[in-house]
Formats: C-alpha cells, sequence, structure tokens
C-alpha cells in the first residue's frame, strides 16, 4: 500500500464540476492498494498518516505535532497509478494495482480504520473510480510519500567507507573525513 501525504491549507475534490469534498487545515491523502495488500498494510499506513509530525506546535515550532495534534482534517483519494510500473516503455504497467471490485472493499475498510483510529466525521473522500479534479492548497510545501512494505523489496545500496572514493569514481574527494555517505 502507498500513501502520498500532503499537508495543506486546504483541498477539495470535485466530479463533473461540483464539488463532492472539502477539508480546511489538514492532509490530502492520495491512496494506493496494491494487489496483495492485508489489513496489516492498511493499519501500517493509517497509523503513519496520523501521527506523522509535519504540522509546527503552538509556539510555530516545525515537524512538532501530527493531524490528531491539530484536530485537522484529512481528504483521502483512491489511486491505483500509485501502483504503476513504469520501467519498460513509456505505457505504464497496473498489475500491481488491486483490482477495482476488491480495492473498493478494501478502501472502504481503511477509511473506516482512519475513522476508528481518528474522528470519522474529520476523514472525507473522492468518489472511487471516478475522474476527479483534485485541488489544494499545498503548505511548504511538505509532500511524503510512505509505503506499507518497502523494505520487503528495495535492496539498500551498500553505503560507502569513509574516505573511499565511490566505485567507478574518478573524482577525488575534497577531504577524505567528509566522505559523502549517502545511498
Amino acid at each position: 500500500m502507498r500513501a502520498v501525504i500532503q499537508k495543506v491549507a486546504s483541498a477539495s475534490v470535485a466530479v463533473d464540476g461540483e464539488t463532492i469534498s472539502s477539508i480546511g487545515k489538514g492532509l490530502m491523502v492520495l491512496v494506493g492498494i496494491g494487489v496483495d495488500d492485508t489489513v496489516n498494510d492498511a493499519e501500517t499506513i493509517s497509523n503513519k498518516i496520523l501521527s506523522l509530525k509535519i504540522f509546527e506546535d503552538s509556539n510555530g515550532a516545525m515537524w512538532k505535532s501530527s493531524v490528531k495534534d491539530i484536530e485537522g482534517e484529512i481528504l483521502c483519494v483512491s489511486q491505483f497509478t500509485l501502483l504503476a510500473s513504469t520501467v519498460k516503455g513509456a505505457k505504464p504497467d497496473f498489475h500491481l494495482a488491486m483490482g477495482a471490485d476488491k480495492s473498493r472493499e478494501f478502501y472502504s475498510s481503511f477509511l473506516t480504520r482512519l475513522g476508528t483510529l481518528y474522528h470519522p466525521e474529520r476523514i472525507k473522500d473522492g468518489k472511487f473510480g471516478a475522474m476527479m479534479n483534485v485541488s489544494l492548497t499545498n503548505e511548504g510545501p511538505v509532500t511524503f510519500t510512505i509505503d506499507s512494505r518497502k523494505f520487503e523489496y528495495i535492496v539498500p545500496a551498500a553505503k560507502p567507507t569513509k574516505g573511499v572514493k565511490p566505485s567507478g569514481s574518478n573524482v577525488p574527494l575534497a577531504n577524505p573525513n567528509e566522505a559523502n555517505t549517502s545511498v
């Protein structure tokens, strides 16, 4: 399961020119459901959405409060395209996305779970399967992508040893004590 979480001042969803959902300060969340996602994936994503500290506290210090702490709203939109593979060719492959009938039920239970963990009246959504126009005012901008099982299918690259150039690099290190150890 994958989610794109955006801190917003406001967000709304319209279908056929008519606004069907809108929120004030809170989170706009695009939700992708994978073919093999389970209740555990929905639980992981729900907990992360509600606990991620991306808002300022009452003193204005950033990264101190969650959407629950500020009593913000959440607008979720189901988006199967988040599970697209674009590795081969120019046409996206959606085989990793759960089929429409099964994902409709899964998405509904995900929204119910969010409401159980928070305030159900603060959880809004778009229209499943519809072509939607999503509008938002992103604050920051602050946007995060989270994945319920990321580390199960991404093999981390080996970190270079301090002071050692990455293999294949002909660029000398400016200071061997400050080697780039990012991956």
